[in-house]
C-alpha cells in the first residue's frame, strides 16, 4: 500500500524530507491488523537530521533508527502505536520520553543524549530493554511499573546508589561508569544474570549474596583490596566470569590462586581462562586434603635428614623382608589411643615399648613429660624440624606434633617394637615413610557417650570438643573409601573392652595362641603328625642361607601383586573359601601339605625374655641349630612329640589373613628356647628334595621348610591396603644373639 506522503522538499537543513524517507524504508510487511502491506522498518543514521516530523504520517512503523543525529524531538512517535523497536541514540534528546507510549514498544535506546531525570515509565509495561548510556542521571527511578524489563544499560552516568529496581525482572544490569560506592537494594533481584560494575568506587562485593543465578560479574578498576571479599560470592554456584582487572587486590601475593580457590566454579578470572592445574594449585595451597599436607611434610624431613650425617640405624633389621615392627593406635581426640598403648606396653614388655612423641602444647592433668609426651617449645620444636630429626609431624588444633627418629631407636635398641599413638595427619604422615606399621582405628560409636567423656575431663572447650565428635565422620569417611587404610577398627565406647579386644588382636598379630596345656613338655602341632624326621632335617638345613637380594625381590614383588589385586568376585570368594576348607582339613591332620604352603612369612626370633634364657654351651651338636619353639630333645620321647616341637615355631592364621611372625609360650614352665636361623625358610627345594631322595619316603611328612615356600605370594590384600599379612618380627635378643655368634 503507498501511504499518504506531503511531496515536500527539504526547504531546511536538518529536516528529514519524504525522498529520503523512501530511500531509507524497508522490510516489507503486513501492517500491525493484517489487512494491508506496507514498509515496517525505517533506518535513518548519520544525517544530521535535526526534524523528523514528516514521519508523523508513518503510523505503521513497527521500528524506528534515527541514530547519530541531532534530534531534540520524538513526538513523532506518539503517532505510531504499532512501534516495536525506537532508536534515538547519539542525539541531543532532552527530554525523556516525551511522547505518548505505543502500546508495544519493547526495545528503546537513548544512549548518548542530555537527558538528567527519568520520569514514571508505568505507561510504558511492554518495555523489556531500555539503555541509557551516556547521559546526565544521577538516580534511578519510575522503573517501579516495567514488570517485563529484563535489560537495563545506565553506564557513564552520574548515578551513586543503586536504588528503585526492586522486583524488576532483570537479567542483565549495567552500571559502569558511574560514583558508585556501595553494592545494595539487589537481593530482590532473583533472575539477575549478568551485573557490570566497572569503573565505579566499590570497596566491597558485600550485598550480592542472595542473587544466585548471577553467572557474570564485571568489577574492573574498582577499590577491591582484599582478596576475602570474594568469600561474599562463595554461595553462588553459577558464577563463571569474573573480572577483577585494576583493582588493589590484584597486587597482593597469589592473588588469582586465592580467588580460584574461594571462587571453584570460575571458569574465566580477569579475561583469562582458569585451568585445571591453577584449580589444583589453588587447593593444595589454601585447602591441601591431607595426603597432600603429609607429601610435603615427609620431603621436609627427608631433606633436612640427608643433610646429617648418615648412620645405619637400629631400627633397620638385617632382614629386607622383615620392616621394623611398629603398632600405631589412630583415633579422634580422648578416645583412648594413650591409656591403651601405655597397658599394652605393660602388658607385653617382652615385645613393645611406648614411643612418646614430641608436641608444642602444654601437658594436661596428670600428663607427665617424658612418659606421656615430650613438652617442648615452638622454636625447639622448628628446631628439631631442621636437624631433620623428626619421622613424622602433623598440626592439631593449633600445636605441633612429632614422632622423633630417636624416640623409635631408643625402642629399636631394646630389641623391642614401638608402640605409638597419634592422630589421622600423622596417620598420612607416616604411610610416607619406609615404615609399615600396623594402623588400628579406636574410634566411638555412641556420639553422646563421647561428648559425655569429653565434658567429664574438662580439659576441653566446646570449639574442641565439636571439632572432635565432627572428626569421627572423618575417620569414618576414610575408612569406607580407603578400603585397608587402616588394618583393624575396634569400638572404644567401653575402655576396658576395647582393650580386650585390642589384647586378642595383638596375640593374634604376634601369634601367641595356647597350644595344648598344663606342664606337659611334648605339644600338639595343628596336624598331629610325627616330625621326627622332619625335625633332624630342619636342624640339618639351618646352615643354609638365603640370598637377601632374591628374598627382597620375592618380597617386593609378592607386594605389588597384592596391592594390584582387584576386589573379591564371587568366584573368586568361592576359591578362597575352598582355601579356607583345605586350611581346617590341614590343622585336623588331614592333608598336612595343603596348610603350609599357603604361608611364606619367615619365623622371627624369640623375646629377649625367652633368649636371654640358660643357653647350651657351643659345639656341633644340633640342640644348637634348632630353631624357635623347638625344646630340647628328650631321648624318651617318642617322633610325635619331636614333630610337635618342630611345627610350634609355626603358629594359628592372623585376623589379617596369613601366618602370624612371633612365636608364643609360657615363659615360666616351658623348657629353653633358641634364636631362628632366619636362612633356614628361604632354601630351595632342590636340597630338601636331595634329603628327601636319601632318607624319606613320599608318605612321610614334609619339613616345615618345604611347606612355607617362599615363592608363594602373600594372601592378597585390598586396593589401596598397605599389605602387611603379619606384624614384623620383633628383633627381640638381638644383643644375645650378637654374643651367641662371638662364642
Amino acid at each position: 500500500m503507498t501511504q499518504s506522503i506531503n511531496t515536500t522538499t527539504m526547504e531546511n537543513d536538518g529536516e528529514l524530507t519524504e525522498d529520503e524517507v523512501f530511500k531509507c524504508l524497508s522490510i516489507l510487511g503486513q501492517s500491525a491488523t493484517g489487512l494491508q502491506h506496507t514498509y515496517l522498518c525505517l533506518s535513518v543514521p548519520g544525517r544530521d537530521l535535526k526534524n523528523v516530523s514528516i514521519l508523523c504520517n508513518y503510523i505503521y512503523l513497527q521500528k524506528l533508527e534515527l541514530p547519530y543525529n541531532k534530534i531534540k524531538d520524538l513526538s513523532c512517535v506518539s503517532h505510531m502505536p504499532h512501534l516495536i523497536v525506537l532508536d534515538a541514540s547519539h542525539n541531543q534528546l532532552t527530554d525523556f520520553f516525551e511522547f505518548q507510549p505505543p502500546k508495544n514498544l519493547k526495545e528503546v535506546n537513548f544512549s548518548h543524549n542530555q537527558m538528567s531525570v527519568m520520569k514514571d515509565l508505568s505507561a510504558y509495561s511492554s518495555l523489556t530493554k531500555l539503555i541509557l548510556d551516556y547521559n546526565s542521571f544521577s538516580a534511578i527511578r519510575g522503573l517501579e511499573k516495567c514488570k517485563r524489563l529484563s535489560h537495563l544499560s545506565l553506564t557513564h552516568n552520574n548515578i551513586s546508589r543503586i536504588r528503585g529496581l526492586d522486583h524488576l525482572p532483570l537479567r542483565k544490569l549495567y552500571l559502569t561508569g558511574n560514583v558508585i560506592q556501595k553494592i545494595e537494594n539487589l537481593q530482590t533481584l532473583r533472575n539477575l544474570q549478568v551485573l557490570d560494575l566497572s569503573c565505579n568506587r566499590i570497596q566491597s562485593l558485600s550485598g550480592l549474596q542472595n542473587l544466585h543465578l548471577l553467572g557474570n560479574i564485571n568489577l574492573e578498576s574498582n577499590l577491591i583490596s582484599e582478596v576475602k571479599e570474594a568469600a561474599h560470592l562463595h554461595d553462588l554456584i553459577l558464577l563463571r566470569e569474573m573480572n577483577l582487572l585494576r583493582n588493589p587486590v590484584q597486587d597482593q601475593d597469589d592473588y588469582r590462586l586465592a580467588v580460584i580457590f574461594l571462587l571453584q566454579h570460575l571458569i574465566i578470572l580477569d579475561q583469562h581462562t582458569v585451568t585445571a592445574e591453577e584449580k589444583v594449585s589453588a587447593v593444595n595451597k589454601y585447602d591441601p586434603p591431607l595426603e597432600v599436607i603429609a607429601a610435603r611434610d615427609h620431603m621436609t624431613h627427608l631433606v633436612y635428614q640427608l643433610m646429617q650425617p648418615q648412620v645405619i640405624f637400629d631400627s633397620t633389621l638385617p632382614s629386607l623382608d622383615a620392616p621394623y615392627p611398629m603398632l600405631v593406635l589412630t583415633g579422634p581426640q580422648a578416645c583412648g589411643k594413650r591409656e591403651l598403648a601405655h597397658k599394652l606396653c605393660q602388658e607385653f614388655s617382652d615385645y613393645f615399648a611406648y614411643g612418646a612423641c614430641h608436641t608444642t602444647r602444654g601437658p594436661y592433668y596428670g600428663e607427665e613429660d617424658g612418659s606421656d609426651y615430650h613438652f617442648v617449645t615452638e622454636e625447639e620444636f622448628q628446631n628439631m624440624i631442621q636437624m631433620g630429626q623428626f619421622v613424622q609431624t602433623m598440626q592439631y588444633g593449633g600445636h605441633w606434633y612429632g614422632l622423633s627418629r630417636e624416640t623409635i631407636e631408643r625402642v629399636a635398641r631394646e630389641g623391642l617394637a614401638c608402640c605409638v599413638h597419634m592422630e589421622l595427619e600423622g596417620v598420612y604422615s607416616l604411610k610416607n615413610s619406609y615404615f609399615e606399621p600396623r594402623y588400628i582405628l579406636l574410634i566411638p560409636t555412641v556420639v553422646d557417650n563421647y561428648v559425655c567423656f569429653l565434658k567429664a575431663r574438662g580439659f576441653y572447650s566446646n570449639a574442641q570438643m565439636e571439632t572432635a565428635v565432627s572428626r569421627i565422620d572423618l575417620y569414618s569417611k576414610i575408612n569406607r573409601e580407603s578400603p585397608g587404610f587402616f588394618d583393624n577398627i575396634i569400638p572404644c565406647d567401653d575402655r576396658a573392652e576395647a582393650y580386650q579386644t585390642l589384647k586378642q588382636l595383638v596375640k593374634e598379630y604376634l601369634g601367641l595362641e595356647e597350644h595344648g596345656g598344663g606342664g606337659d613338655s611334648s605339644s600338639v602341632t595343628p596336624d598331629n603328625t610325627s616330625t621326627n624326621a622332619t625335625g633332624e632335617l630342619l636342624a640339618a638345613n639351618t646352615t643354609e642361607a638365603t640370598d637377601l637380594m632374591d628374598s627382597y625381590s620375592r618380597n617386593y614383588q609378592n607386594k605389588i601383586q597384592a596391592q594390584m589385586t582387584p576386589q573379591e568376585t564371587p568366584a573368586e570368594m568361592a576359591s578362597n573359601h575352598r582355601r579356607q576348607q583345605l586350611i581346617r582339613e590341614a590343622l585336623s591332620g588331614k592333608s598336612p601339605g595343603a596348610y603350609a604352603e599357603l604361608f611364606q612369612r619367615s619365623a622371627p626370633t624369640a623375646p629377649s625374655s625367652l633368649a636371654s634364657q640358660s643357653r647350651p654351651p657351643p659345639g656341633p651338636s644340633s640342640s644348637q641349630m634348632r630353631p624357635v619353639g623347638l625344646s630340647a630333645p628328650d631321648p624318651d620321647e617318642d617322633s610325635s612329640s619331636e614333630e610337635s616341637r618342630a611345627s610350634s615355631g609355626l603358629s594359628m592364621r592372623s585376623s589379617a589373613g596369613a601366618l602370624s611372625a612371633a612365636q608364643g609360650s609360657d615363659t615360666g614352665s616351658g623348657p629353653n628356647i633358641e634364636p631362628l636361623d632366619m636362612s633356614m625358610l628361604g632354601q630351595d627345594q632342590d636340597s630338601l628334595r636331595g634329603h628327601t631322595d636319601s632318607g624319606l619316603t613320599h608318605d612321610a611328612p614334609r619339613s616345615v621348610s618345604e611347606r612355607v615356600s617362599p615363592t608363594l605370594p602373600s594372601s592378597p590384600g585390598r586396593p589401596g591396603a598397605n599389605v602387611k599379612p603379619v606384624l614384623p618380627p620383633i628383633p627381640s635378643g638381638r644383643k644375645t644373639n650378637d654374643s651367641g655368634s662371638k662364642q
